[in-house]
């Protein structure tokens, strides 16, 4: 691998970003609709609702991550979502997971927030990385969605 620069994404970043967020909803089972993507991302950021990490292989997109800032009520604290995190199939093992992991953790810590918070299927092989990074999985809380049949 290259140079490889992890950068904060902006709203001019918009068009390195929507191919690889595209690929990610692809990665999981949702069809490629780089429009709808676009319009998803765009309101993120307008509405300062993201923070996106672009990993940057000599000046090529090849990787990112997005975060939503919560909250814990218990810990009376802030932390972060980590949301998505996708690396171009050609560049995986390759530190580019790790690079982007590791500049969230960083930005946490300088934002004086809780944690990292994410979630990822079960079969998903990314899983041995959260754990070298010390990312610790949660055996004691279960998670539950409700899903409102109402919408698509």
């Amino acid at each position: 691998m290259e140079t490889l620069e992890i950068k904060s994404a902006t709203l001019s970043d918009l068009e390195l970003i929507v191919p690889l967020f595209d690929a990610y909803r692809v990665f999981y089972e949702q069809s490629s609709d780089f429009d709808a993507s676009r319009s998803f991302l765009k309101e993120r950021f307008l509405n300062d609702e993201n923070i996106i990490f672009l990993a940057l292989e000599n000046d090529r997109a090849v990787g990112f991550t997005q975060l939503f800032k919560t909250f814990s009520s218990v810990s009376l604290q802030p932390f972060y979502i980590l949301n998505d995190l996708f690396v171009s199939p050609q560049l995986r093992k390759k530190g580019v997971g790790e690079a982007l992991l590791n500049h969230a953790k960083s930005f946490c810590q300088i934002q004086g927030f809780k944690g990292l918070a994410l979630e990822t299927a079960a079969n998903n092989p990314a899983q041995k990385l959260y754990e070298r990074l010390d990312w610790e999985k949660d055996e004691e809380y279960l998670h539950y969605f409700w899903k409102n049949t109402n919408i698509n």
